[in-house]
């Protein structure tokens, strides 16, 4: 049996959902998993983690190791016994100063993994890698009729609602210009709905009773909320930003705007809002192989290749 042992930020005391979702498709694959949570922030933060990280390994004794993010991929790598699979994410290529760190990352670790095309041309990255976005795990975005949704999430039916595609204190998701967007759109009219502090059950809730979802991030990797939104069936508005115009380019009732003008985006929003049926986007994430089982596949050969060829 496959041993992997994931390497991630569990700063908040949890590690990212599409990681954990990742990992329960890594083992219906038939590996066996464990994680090591990184405590810390920054580059000396991670390298304390270093002894720890060292006696985990000598306990679990895996096969391979996957790290998420380049500083955890980094880390990872500083020790040569047990071959190391990184997956970048965005802001990790995208942030000049973490950049630095990943690229070190980069030229250690056995492969890399890159979630969008953008993050990976900018890296230079040509080989020992593949394109492969996080999937998501269709059976726990199930399709709610919207009044249903609606209803469970205490959501009265007076409005239009639009679900902002992140934190509005996160300056990267750049929240004033959705509100901005949605303001041009009579105001009270449509209501903007923060994404924080959500279990999975009720995202999943909040994409079937939304009528679109608008994301208008300064950068991104590959957006998870987008193909959530997509297994949902949610009308989708975004900026030209990460591989979101390459998921949802021609599905009936998703929209990217290739500027960031106010004006622009409100009515391609008001097209969304009007739109008024679920899109394809289901059907799209299982015609990409981006449904988590097919994800776990790829990484399983992955996991093959670099157990059999260690860190040459």
């Amino acid at each position: 049996m496959m041993k992997v042992l994931i390497v991630a930020s569990n700063n908040k005391h949890q590690f990212a959902p599409f990681v954990v979702e990742q990992v329960e498709a890594l083992r219906g694959c038939g590996c066996e998993v464990d994680f090591f949570g990184v405590s810390g922030k920054g580059v000396s933060g991670y390298l304390k983690n270093l002894s720890a990280l060292k006696k985990k390994i000598r306990e679990f004794q895996p096969d391979v190791i996957h790290a998420h993010y380049g500083l955890s991929g980094l880390l990872a790598n500083l020790q040569r016994k047990v071959p190391v699979v990184t997956t970048y994410h965005g802001t990790d290529v995208n942030s000049p100063k973490v950049y630095r760190f990943s690229r070190m990352a980069l030229r250690l670790s056995a492969w890399n993994i890159f979630v969008s095309r953008g993050i990976m041309e900018k890296a230079k990255a040509t080989k020992k890698c593949s394109l492969i976005p996080c999937g998501v795990t269709l059976e726990d975005f199930l399709l709610v009729d919207k009044t249903e949704a609606r209803t469970r999430l205490g959501l009265l039916p007076d409005k239009k609602r639009v679900l902002f595609a992140g934190a509005f204190d996160n300056t990267v998701k750049n929240a004033p210009l959705a509100f901005e967007v949605v303001q041009l759109l009579s105001g009270s009219a449509v209501q903007l709905l923060e994404l924080k502090g959500y279990t999975r059950e009720e995202v999943n809730l909040l994409l079937c009773a939304v009528d679109a979802l608008l994301l208008t991030s300064w950068n991104e990797g590959s957006p998870q909320v987008v193909k959530e939104a997509m297994a949902c069936g949610c009308p989708i508005v975004s900026v030209d930003v990460g591989d979101v115009k390459e998921r949802i380019n021609g599905l009936d009732g998703c929209f990217v705007s290739l500027s960031r003008e106010p004006q622009e985006l409100a009515e391609l929003l008001q097209k969304a809002l009007s739109f008024e049926e679920r899109t394809e986007g289901r059907k799209r994430l299982i015609a990409d192989g981006l449904d988590n089982k097919s994800v776990a596949r790829c990484l399983f050969e992955i996991y093959e290749k670099v157990s059999r060829n260690g860190n040459r």
